[in-house]
């Protein structure tokens, strides 16, 4: 144990020896229905349902799901907003012995393709929208093994008056949808409420946790073609009850949590979902971030916690009317998905009096690996210690398999019971990222400290070498947001036909403040070392975000 130097500031609450048993995913929510029946399970724009509500929805889907088609290892895709039906699915695709593989509904026609092929999907489940439904309209029976499609309706989970205007208001953002005659399984276009004709499941098929895929998640695919990553049930079960644990302070049955990260991120699937549920919260779910709405439900409806990534925190920091709502039943919200600068964290917490920690996990990890304590040292600009279970060491970049002492910088590695199985269809891949001795290369640059606390450098793949000197852009990006007219920044590499590469900015400035780039580089100049100093520096109205709302070097 004494490799395990993160130990001796090991939140007091928390036992990072815990045995955590391996069951099956959708045992998270057969245990909650058992516990608190009653208690509110979800709020989705006012419209609630109770936990034995969803319990019975979950078992009446899941043989509906079989009747359609679904067996053990059958594929089927969640094509979904933020919405009940995609946690109802979620569950029932799993208790009839599907596995889950999750779609964005951003996604452009040719990733929707690629993930389609990719990952075998037999039948997915869609909503009567025109985001969503055309995308896929034509690919049923001509694309990879898909030959069924579920479509439901939005305002099936609505509440009146709502669900009676939406189809009146909202007429152009539904899609037409073939006439399904109600019953006819041999079709290939089935009505949501299909699901629930044949009564509660009643025979679930045998899984062995450790073993058997839950969800194929696709990683983002920032820097090449995204991958699937195969997250068994242990994995994603465990990763829940890693997550519960760390945040023990959380009162089983009493509490609530804002759900606005897309459940279809792995991020939210895990933090948001699987462990709201399996701490008996109430989830007010949300289909989209839109800022003035969040404020008012969390003033009306008290939610303790909110996982965001820092675009969103940053948001509410600079929203003009801040001060006019009450956010004081936060106490504890998770920043991840992205590096959380450290002014962005003072600022949230001096303004909602929220203790804001910075996370850190991957789609391979299902995704939660580290964290800041609720109730111990919460270190700026660390991404805190290892939760359960979980072991982390730092790899020489030029030295595979030789592991560096506290303080130097290499590649972080990790270990633990929510680590992937590998990739989907790529052993080559998968050998790629895995150590000699079973550790998941992260593709991240870190360094550890004497306490245990880890901090991410760079992505190893943005890492910029100007001149034979490494430049990490995330501490560029620090020094930048000190800048008292900063809304958010970003630096990337370009090519130098001198150096290799030079150092790039792109800022976008707070609302109604006006500055020049001779004045970005007048307040870096004595902040930054003369390598790091950006070469070219681009002002933009708004960086571009990815689908969970963190910024996109990749669209940069």
């Amino acid at each position: 144990m004494s490799d395990f130097i993160w130990l001796e500031k090991y939140p007091k609450n928390v036992d990072w020896n815990e045995e955590i048993s391996s069951n099956p995913l959708y045992q998270i929510i057969d245990e909650t229905v058992k516990n608190f029946p009653n208690k509110e399970a979800i709020d989705f724009l006012d419209y609630k349902l109770q936990y034995k509500e969803l319990g019975l929805l979950v078992n009446q889907a899941a043989e509906g799901f079989k009747r359609i088609g679904v067996e053990k290892g059958t594929k089927v895709g969640l094509f979904l907003p933020n919405c009940p039906q995609f946690i109802i699915s979620y569950f029932a695709i799993l208790k009839a012995g599907g596995v889950v593989v999750n779609f964005s509904p951003l996604y452009s026609k040719p990733e929707i393709e690629h993930q389609i092929i990719d990952s075998e999907i037999e039948i997915i489940i869609t909503l009567n929208l025109q985001l969503l439904y055309p995308k896929i309209d034509d690919l049923i029976g001509k694309c990879g093994k898909l030959s069924k499609v579920v479509v439901g309706k939005m305002e099936d989970f609505l509440p009146f008056p709502k669900s009676f205007l939406f189809p009146i208001f909202k007429r152009k953002e539904i899609s037409k949808i073939p006439d399904v005659i109600k019953g006819n399984l041999d079709g290939y276009i089935f009505p949501w409420d299909l699901l629930f004709a044949y009564g509660e499941i009643k025979d679930v098929p045998s899984c062995n946790p450790d073993v058997d895929t839950a969800v194929i998640q696709y990683t983002g695919g920032t820097t090449g073609v995204s991958k699937g990553a195969e997250l068994t049930h242990a994995n994603v079960y465990i990763n829940a009850m890693q997550s519960a644990n760390w945040f023990g302070h959380i009162k089983k049955g009493e509490e609530a949590i804002l759900g606005v990260l897309p459940l279809f991120h792995v991020f939210a699937m895990t933090t948001i979902m699987n462990f709201g549920i399996s701490k008996g919260m109430k989830i007010i779910l949300h289909p989209r971030f839109e800022i003035d709405k969040v404020l008012k439900d969390i003033q009306k409806k008290r939610p303790t916690t909110m996982p965001g990534v820092p675009t969103m925190f940053n948001a509410i920091n600079q929203f003009a009317d801040i001060d006019k709502y009450d956010l004081s039943s936060l106490n504890s919200c998770i920043s991840g998905g992205a590096g959380l600068p450290v002014e962005v964290k003072k600022e949230f917490e001096a303004k909602t009096k929220c203790i804001l920690i910075e996370g850190y996990g991957l789609t391979e990890t299902s995704p939660v690996a580290c964290a800041n304590p609720v109730d111990g040292e919460n270190k700026a600009g660390s991404i805190g210690l290892p939760v359960g279970k979980t072991i982390v060491k730092i790899e020489d970049i030029d030295n595979k398999g030789v592991y560096l002492p506290i303080g130097e910088k290499g590649e972080l590695c990790i270990k633990g019971p929510q680590v992937m199985k590998g990739y989907w269809n790529q052993p080559e891949e998968t050998d790629m990222v895995t150590t000699d001795d079973g550790f998941f290369r992260t593709g991240d640059i870190a360094r550890m400290d004497e306490d245990g606390y880890v901090y991410i450098v760079d992505r190893l793949k943005e890492m910029i070498i100007s001149g034979g000197f490494k430049i990490y852009p995330r501490n560029v990006e620090e020094v930048i947001y000190t800048h008292p007219h900063v809304l958010e920044a970003a630096v990337i590499g370009i090519p130098d036909e001198y150096k290799g590469q030079a150092v790039k900015a792109f800022i976008a400035l707070k609302p109604d403040v006006e500055i020049h780039e001779k004045d970005i580089h007048f307040f870096l100049k004595d902040k930054l070392g003369k390598h790091e100093l950006p070469s070219e520096i681009e002002f933009l109205d708004e960086l571009p975000k990815t689908m969970i709302g963190k910024i996109s070097k990749k669209d940069l």
